[in-house]
């Protein structure tokens, strides 16, 4: 069972996502020798949290097809059935309840589940909260940065190519990094 702790900046609320001032990114070993990274360029965000903190719900929905690694080939690649499915899975999802949620101070962890491809698993964030400031036009924000590592596999994305030297062109493990900031709703 997990416990929850709250920050104690805790805010009851409908908060949503600042898009401008948000990334959600992935990156990914590519030749055994470095990373290619990428990002998805339309997302939203939404926590809802309550008096009562284990009643706060996050969710994430990822428009698939919005994946950029600044190489259009590449991009277009990872929307086929060799990787996303764009067509027939054309977003992800993230799902977390207050239950997930625990703090240490500012670090966190959320205990969620992932969509990708059809399948869901759970996954763990381990983030930092950058803390609730009321802008100079009256809004109240929050920040959050957070990263998980998925392995690709488990959600059925299996494409990879042999490499001569050994090795193959693709690692399993993906690292996704958010960078989130979220209004707080009047």
């Amino acid at each position: 069972m997990t416990v929850l702790t709250t920050h104690p900046k805790f805010l009851a609320g409908t908060w949503r996502l600042d898009p401008a001032h948000s990334e959600l990114a992935f990156q990914v070993r590519h030749l055994a020798i470095s990373k290619v990274r990428g990002t998805f360029e339309t997302f939203d965000v939404t926590v809802v949290t309550s008096e009562d903190p284990a009643d706060t719900k996050i969710t994430a929905t990822v428009d698939v097809a919005s994946v950029n690694t600044k190489q259009e080939a590449r991009d277009n690649h990872l929307r086929s059935s060799d990787f996303f499915k764009v067509d027939e899975h054309p977003t992800i999802l993230f799902e977390a309840t207050g239950h997930d949620i625990v703090f240490d101070g500012d670090d966190f962890t959320i205990n969620g589940h992932l969509t990708l491809r059809g399948v869901t698993k759970p996954v763990t964030l381990k983030g930092e909260f950058g803390g609730v400031i009321t802008d100079d036009y009256g809004r109240t924000k929050a920040g959050v940065t957070a990263s998980t590592k998925i392995n690709r596999q488990d959600y059925g994305v299996s494409w990879n190519a042999a490499l001569e030297a050994g090795g193959f062109t693709l690692g399993d493990d993906v690292t996704i990094t958010i960078d989130l900031q979220v209004d707080l709703e009047k």
